[in-house]
């Protein structure tokens, strides 16, 4: 396949885990086999568009250009899940974001923490930086600790400005969709789960939705 525009890490649910197809149906798309999807209920799709062009999911290594060739950094993300046992997710929850709703941990997984420092600083050697100008623009506003996570890492939120997040919805003044999406993912959310895997997605093109390349195993 060509060489994308960006590919970044995440967590995905696995195909076979009901939350997968409850949660693309929220967004309207399979990222995985490009499936475009009903939403659940009238006017949805509008309050969806930012998190359904990402796919769902939670970040582990953010988008980023590739210094090399997405065969490589597959390699990479494959050996250190290989090195990652599988752990049980702690089941999730519906959660006010600021403007945004998500689905969050109901506590703390420092195995998730770890995987996702490793992702971030392992992975890293095939980040592109972006251009001074670029970094300057993405640090504006932000606290001195995210400013130097930029400038470092390539994006804010990352090792301990990281938060376990999958966005159900774009940023809303006075959002009112959280009753509705507990309603939407009452009865899996609380379901167990394992990590079972690194979830590689792509950006063929740039503004282009990003879809699910390939899944890599943890050990």
């Amino acid at each position: 396949m060509p060489e994308p525009y960006r590919a970044a890490v995440y967590y995905a649910p696995e195909r076979d885990d009901p939350l997968w197809q409850r949660g693309c149906t929220w967004l309207g798309r399979d990222p995985e086999s490009g499936e475009a999807l009903a939403p659940p209920l009238p006017g949805l799709a509008a309050l969806t568009s930012d998190p359904r062009r990402y796919g769902l999911h939670a970040t582990l290594k953010p988008p980023m250009r590739l210094t090399g060739s997405l065969d490589a950094l597959a390699a990479d993300a494959a050996a250190l899940a290989a090195q990652t046992r599988r752990f049980t997710l702690p089941a999730l929850q519906v959660a006010q974001l600021g403007t945004f709703i998500a689905l969050v941990l109901s506590a703390l997984c420092p195995a998730l923490s770890a995987l996702a420092d490793a992702c971030v600083t392992r992975l890293d050697p095939h980040r592109l930086p972006e251009t001074p100008a670029q970094q300057a623009a993405r640090a504006a506003g932000r606290s001195a600790a995210q400013r130097q996570l930029i400038a470092r890492w390539g994006y804010p939120y990352v090792l301990a400005e990281w938060q376990f997040h999958v966005t159900l919805s774009n940023g809303i003044p006075n959002n009112h969709l959280a009753p509705a999406a507990r309603d939407h993912f009452a009865d899996v959310l609380a379901l167990p789960r394992q990590v079972e895997s690194l979830a590689l997605f792509v950006q063929p093109a740039p503004d282009a939705p990003f879809r699910l390349e390939r899944r890599v195993a943890l050990g």
